[in-house]
């Protein structure tokens, strides 16, 4: 373990692990454990997966699967957002090219 990280005890289904983390990373490294908590105890809850490590692993999907669907929106919307951004470009250059059109009304 180099000098800059510190050991953080977490808690996973009551069960708990001591994790290597950066130096002042601490409470991302509690609040990331404490969503996967959540996700694991949601999924022990449904009683249909049993097993811890079946638990982790499906949890992991699920977190996976809401973080690619959280880009691809994300994604969406930029996109939307530079073709809003596009069209209002285009409407001011093709006022600038109209000749009677004052400077002041451009925007």
């Amino acid at each position: 373990m180099s000098q800059d990280a510190r050991t953080v005890t977490v808690k996973l289904l009551d069960k708990e692990y001591t994790i290597s983390c950066p130096d002042g990373a601490e409470a991302e490294l509690l609040a990331s454990a404490d969503y996967l908590d959540a996700k694991m105890r949601e999924i022990k809850t449904s009683g249909k997966i049993v097993g811890l490590e079946r638990i982790a692993v499906m949890a992991a999907l699920n977190m996976s699967h809401e973080l690619i669907r959280s880009r691809e929106q994300s994604r969406s919307s930029v996109e939307m957002q530079l073709r809003r951004l596009g069209h209002k470009i285009d409407q001011s250059l093709e006022r600038m090219e109209q000749p009677d059109t004052p400077p002041e009304n451009l925007s």
